[in-house]
C-alpha cells in the first residue's frame, strides 16, 4: 500500500455526512489547502453545510486571523457533491481520504464504507469520525481492513484542536502515520490512540464524574459542595455536576453505561443509581432548566454556603498532629495567624481541638490509629495547599462545636470552607486519584503514549492538568497512598492501582516516563 503525502497541494478529503462535525471538518481542511467535497443522504444539507462553512471561514477573514485572499480561497475549495447510497460515491473517486461523518450505528457505517470501495482508488484511505463504536467492527466488512481508521475530531472543530487517531487490530500503520500528518497540516493535535471502548479522550474522562456521583450518593458532600472543590481547590473550569448540566444527562449517562458494560463491568467504571433517577424525571441539565441545578436566565442557582460560625478564635487551643509533617506545618501557619493557642506535646490536652491532615484516610481512621478522641477530632485536605477553598471533615462523632470551631479557623483569613461528612480521601483526594489511576491504567494498556494521554486530558477535557501530569505534580507515592487507603477502607476494587502507578511509585519514577 502506498503513502500519502499530507503535504501535496491537491489532497482531496471527501466527507459524508454533512452535519456539525462533517461541517466543521470541512472547514478547517479548506483553510489547510485541503479540497474538501461534502456529500450527505440529504441533498439540501450539503448546500446548507457548504454555506455555513464558507460564512465562518469569511468571519475569520473579518476579525483578521485570515487574509481576505486566503478566505476566499479556502471558500473556493469547498465543494457540494450530490453524492449518497442512492446515487452512489463516483464523485469520491479521486478522493485520497475519505471520512464518514454519518450515524452512530455500525450497520450504516459498514454499508458506507463497502459503497466508497467501490469506486475510491486502493490507495484512498477511509476515516471514521465514530466516538463510540469499534472501529475494527466498523472496518471488519471492508475488502480492505487494513486502510481504515478512526480519525476522531471533537465538536466545535474549529476550536476543539484535537483529533483522535485510532488504529483497529487491522489497520495498517502508514495510515495512522499519514492520518497523523493530515492532522497536523489541519492544524490538530493529533493522538495516536488504540482501538479500545472509549477511545482516549472518553476513557479517560471516566473518574470525574462517576468518583463525584459516587461521593454524592455516600451522603458525604452535596452536588454544589463537590463541583466548589474541585473548581476553587483543584482549578477544574467546571465541577462535574456543572459538566453533567452543560452536556445533559441524555448525551452523558448513555456513554457512562456503555464504557462500563463494555469494559465488562469494571468497577472503576461503575455508575451509580442517581443518573438514572434523575434521567427518568426528564432533569437533563440547562436544555431543560432542571439538572443537577436549576436554571433561571440560563443561570445555575446554586444555594448558598452556610455562615461561618461566630467563635472567639483566641479561647482555642489547637493541637495538630505531625504524621504529614509538610502538610501539618502549612496548616500550624494558618491557625498561628488567627490567634489561636496551638498545643505543642506529643498528645493533646483535654480541652484542644484535634487538627490532622490525611492523605486518602477518613477522620475516623486517622483519629483511631493514633490512638486520637474522635469526638475532638476534624481533619483538613492539604492536598492542594491551603491558599484556596480549604475542605474540612468531620467524624460521625466529632463534636458540634469543635466542627464549628475548626470552621471558623479556617475561614478567618478568607478563605472559603466546605464542610463535609467522613470520607476516605476527602473529595478532591478521592477524585484526582482516580483520575491519575485510569491514565496510568490506559498507559499500562498500551492504549496511548504517556505524552498523548496528557495532551487529549488538556485539550479534550480541558482539565487544568493531563492525567499523568497531575500525578507526577502532586507525587506518584501519594497519588498511591491515597487509593490504597480508599481500597482498604471500602475493599472495593473500583481503588486498585493501576500496575503502572504502583511500579513508578515504589521505584521514584515519573508517570510520564516510559519503560526502558
Amino acid at each position: 500500500m502506498m503513502t500519502i503525502d499530507a503535504t501535496r497541494p491537491d489532497l482531496t478529503l471527501g466527507i459524508i455526512g454533512a452535519g456539525i462535525m462533517g461541517r466543521g471538518i470541512a472547514q478547517v481542511a479548506a483553510e489547510a489547502g485541503i479540497t474538501v467535497l461534502l456529500a450527505d443522504i440529504r441533498s439540501e444539507v450539503v448546500a446548507e453545510a457548504v454555506a455555513f462553512s464558507a460564512d465562518m471561514i469569511r468571519r475569520k477573514a473579518a476579525k483578521g486571523s485570515l487574509t481576505p485572499k486566503d478566505a476566499e480561497a479556502a471558500v473556493g475549495r469547498l465543494r457540494a457533491t450530490d453524492a449518497g447510497p442512492d446515487k452512489g460515491y463516483d464523485a469520491f473517486a479521486s478522493c485520497h481520504i475519505v471520512i464518514e461523518a454519518v450515524a452512530e450505528r455500525l450497520d450504516i457505517k459498514q454499508m458506507v464504507i463497502a459503497e466508497l470501495e467501490k469506486v475510491v482508488g486502493d490507495d484512498c484511505i477511509l476515516a471514521t469520525n465514530t466516538s463510540s463504536l469499534s472501529v475494527t467492527a466498523i472496518a471488519a466488512k471492508a475488502r480492505r481492513p487494513e486502510r481504515v481508521a478512526g480519525f476522531h475530531f471533537f465538536n466545535p472543530v474549529p476550536l476543539m484542536k484535537l483529533v483522535e487517531v485510532i488504529g483497529g487490530i487491522m489497520t495498517d500503520g502508514r495510515i495512522l502515520d499519514a492520518l497523523t500528518a493530515i492532522a497536523h497540516r489541519m492544524g490538530h493535535r493529533p493522538v495516536r490512540v488504540s482501538d479500545t471502548p472509549g477511545f482516549l479522550v472518553n476513557h479517560a474522562g471516566r473518574a470525574f464524574a462517576t468518583e463525584a456521583l459516587r461521593i454524592v450518593s455516600e451522603g458525604i458532600a452535596s452536588f454544589a459542595d463537590v463541583d466548589r472543590v474541585m473548581v476553587d481547590a483543584a482549578g477544574f473550569r467546571l465541577g462535574p455536576f456543572e459538566l453533567l448540566d452543560l452536556t445533559g444527562l441524555d448525551v452523558s449517562h448513555p456513554v457512562i453505561e456503555s464504557i462500563y458494560h463494555q469494559y465488562y463491568e469494571e468497577p472503576r467504571y461503575r455508575p451509580v443509581p442517581i443518573l438514572t433517577q434523575r434521567l427518568a424525571a426528564g432533569l437533563l441539565g440547562r436544555k431543560t432548566g432542571q439538572g443537577f441545578y436549576t436554571y433561571v436566565d440560563g443561570r445555575a442557582q446554586k444555594p448558598l454556603e452556610p455562615a461561618v460560625p461566630k467563635v472567639d478564635l483566641k479561647s482555642l487551643k489547637i493541637w495538630i498532629g505531625n504524621r504529614h509533617r509538610g502538610a501539618s506545618d502549612a496548616l500550624r501557619d494558618i491557625v498561628a495567624a488567627t490567634g489561636a493557642r496551638i498545643e505543642t506535646g506529643s498528645r493533646p490536652s483535654d480541652e484542644a481541638i484535634i487538627m490532622l491532615t490525611p492523605f486518602g484516610e477518613d477522620t475516623t481512621t486517622a483519629a483511631l490509629n493514633d490512638d486520637l478522641d474522635p469526638t475532638r477530632s476534624v481533619a483538613v485536605d492539604c492536598l492542594f495547599g491551603l491558599d484556596c477553598r480549604r475542605t474540612l471533615m468531620r467524624t460521625p462523632v466529632t463534636r458540634p462545636d469543635i466542627r464549628d470551631a475548626a470552621h471558623a479557623l479556617l475561614a478567618a483569613s478568607g478563605r472559603p470552607v466546605t464542610v463535609i461528612h467522613d470520607s476516605p480521601g476527602f473529595i478532591a483526594q478521592r477524585i484526582i486519584a482516580c483520575i491519575v489511576n485510569i491514565g496510568a491504567d490506559i498507559a499500562q494498556q498500551r492504549i496511548a503514549t504517556p505524552e498523548d494521554i496528557n495532551s487529549a486530558v488538556e485539550i479534550g477535557l480541558s482539565y487544568p492538568r493531563g492525567s499523568l501530569r497531575f500525578g507526577d505534580d502532586l507525587g506518584p507515592r501519594r497519588i498511591l497512598g491515597i487509593l490504597d487507603a480508599c481500597h482498604a477502607f471500602y475493599r472495593d476494587p473500583r481503588y486498585r492501582a493501576s500496575p503502572w502507578l504502583k511500579r513508578r511509585a515504589l521505584l521514584g519514577m515519573p508517570l510520564t516516563q516510559q519503560d526502558a
